[in-house]
């Protein structure tokens, strides 16, 4: 395989399903969704049925609490031989530039592969591919199980880039007409479409190499953030699937003194997109408490002390707007319960962003049995209607601007776990692409 070390980048072999495949049926949507919404994962098994699918190939954390994981896995691991062995699966040397439309919006990426020995999820980190949130270390270990030994590797990993200048990815949309369309089809469940091209042309690989390489130059990286002295590039940041390749990162520690450097699991096929795309949205990520055992919110206010209040909402839209409309002063965090809806203020915050302090308070909360578990939804509507449940609590949180996503992370370091999301749950990446890592 090619490689471009500077970078951090391989050009990779892909692996799609054979023509004749139902498209609709094989891509299913990232297996960190909807994790509180059964129904949706039950009605995509209802509707792939027996046919081929990466619904087979993945583990939906919906169930990873579940008994019988061993044995999903083993499963999972059976059908990605299964598929090999039958010729489902046909190779494709060279990246692919997608686009995807979903609710009138479109949004473009480019599929390659990245170096795991130039990404670090630690704490402090400096690394060229760099993590945007805190890792939780502790969630590593089921997903290094499902990774671990098996033949292929599905992407949902979305990686940013900052390219103000649009000199990355847009030129191969303007230039798709001359590529080899490889799939274009609708994904379920109203998630939009999806299409697919080859970019193997060395003219094209070039360019899109120097455009990433221009990016990574030093000078230009200090420049662009206003920089001092020699800080490390950071060219790569994490967007969505921060724990997948946390665990891939994890599993090439593990085996690389074992396999050699040039072992395909050194690398993470992952899909890069320019946070300057128009299509590319950031949203909140919202918290939901399930199984309250202590008053939460009489917690906060012995926690915060004066820097505490709370006020009740005479509906949803005047909890959103009140949160939307901060700026500066107290942080605000709309709450949801079965009692209606309010506002928390917090004065005394112990982090810059509202979901941080959040954040930071419902861990020890957790950890001292005050819930049976927190689960992390997207929108409004989902979380409003899961807080609203006795016994639940829903927190709405602001949201982050995009273009402060690289310089937020170059000057202060990875932003609280869930900080933001890219689009709404249905908007989420697709499985579709395969690589061989063994």
């Amino acid at each position: 395989m090619k490689t471009y070390d500077a970078i951090g980048v391989q050009i990779p072999q892909i692996y799609l399903p054979r023509p004749g495949v139902d498209l609709s049926k094989w891509a299913v949507i990232a297996c960190d969704q909807f994790t509180s919404q059964p129904e949706y994962w039950t009605k995509v098994e209802q509707g792939v049925g027996d046919a081929p699918s990466t619904l087979n190939l993945i583990f939906p954390e919906v169930y990873l609490e579940q008994p019988g994981g061993d044995e999903r896995i083993a499963r999972i691991r059976g059908k990605m031989q299964e598929y090999l062995d039958a010729g489902l699966l046909e190779p494709h040397q060279g990246m692919i530039y997608v686009e995807r439309q979903v609710d009138g919006k479109r949004r473009c990426g480019l599929v390659l592969a990245l170096d795991l020995e130039r990404y670090n999820y630690q704490k402090g980190s400096s690394s060229l591919i760099r993590a945007t949130e805190g890792t939780i270390v502790e969630r590593l270990p089921p997903r290094m199980r499902i990774r671990e030994g098996a033949p292929l590797e599905l992407p949902h990993i979305l990686v940013l880039i900052d390219d103000p200048q649009h000199t990355v990815i847009a030129p191969l949309g303007e230039a798709k007409a001359r590529l080899q369309k490889l799939y274009e089809f609708p994904l379920m469940a109203g998630s939009g479409e999806l299409a697919g091209y080859l970019v193997n042309d060395p003219a094209m690989e070039a360019q899109i190499i120097g455009a990433l390489e221009k990016l990574a130059e030093p000078k230009g990286f200090m420049d662009r953030y206003g920089l001092r002295g020699e800080p490390p590039v950071l060219l790569f940041a994490m967007g969505d699937g921060n724990h997948s390749l946390a665990t891939a990162k994890a599993i090439w520690e593990k085996i690389k003194d074992q396999v050699g450097m040039d072992h395909p699991a050194r690398y993470a096929l992952v899909e890069i997109e320019n946070v300057h795309d128009a299509g590319l949205e950031f949203e909140p990520i919202h918290r939901v408490l399930f199984g309250l055992k202590k008053d939460l919110l009489a917690e906060m206010q012995a926690n915060y002390g004066e820097g505490f209040s709370y006020t009740p909402c005479a509906s949803q839209a005047e909890m959103v707007s009140l949160v939307d409309a901060a700026n500066g002063g107290p942080q605000r965090i709309g709450v949801i319960n079965s009692q209606g809806y309010g506002v928390i203020r917090i004065a005394n915050p112990t982090s810059n962003l509202p979901v941080g302090t959040l954040q930071a308070f419902l861990d020890g909360f957790l950890r001292a049995g005050g819930a049976e578990r927190i689960d992390y939804v997207h929108g409004e509507e989902v979380t409003c209607t899961l807080g609203a449940k006795p016994g639940n609590i829903g927190f709405y949180v602001p949201g982050m601007d995009k273009s402060d996503l690289f310089k937020t992370v170059i000057l202060d370091g990875a932003l609280p776990r869930k900080t933001f999301s890219m689009g709404e749950a249905h908007e989420k990446r697709f499985y579709m692409e395969c690589r061989k890592i063994a």
